[in-house]
């Protein structure tokens, strides 16, 4: 990868991270603390926008269905229940 991509590539994601920590912000939660977690679901996140066009949720399933997927763009439709029933959404970016 050039050095021109790279950086590209960490833009897209430091991005990313501040919209989602907007978000979440706006929500009462946070993201997860463990960077680990965050990093991968960021970077499947970026991976899902350029390879299906949306920034699906890379833990759950895109069908083809349009009107169905764009329930899993990020953040989900199932998010907010989720964190507030579990703790955490589905995937694991946002806690409370």
């Amino acid at each position: 990868m050039t050095k021109e991509k790279m950086e590209k590539t960490d833009n897209e994601e430091n991005e990313l991270r501040k919209q989602s920590e907007e978000y979440a912000e706006v929500y009462g939660f946070r993201l997860n603390p463990d960077e680990k977690i965050v990093d991968f679901v960021i970077k499947g996140l970026l991976k899902n926008k350029k390879e299906k066009g949306e920034l699906y949720c890379p833990c759950r399933r895109v069908t083809g269905n349009k009107k169905e997927d764009e329930k899993i763009i990020c953040p989900c439709v199932f998010s907010l229940s989720e964190i507030r029933e579990n703790g955490k959404c589905h995937c694991g970016l946002f806690v409370k």
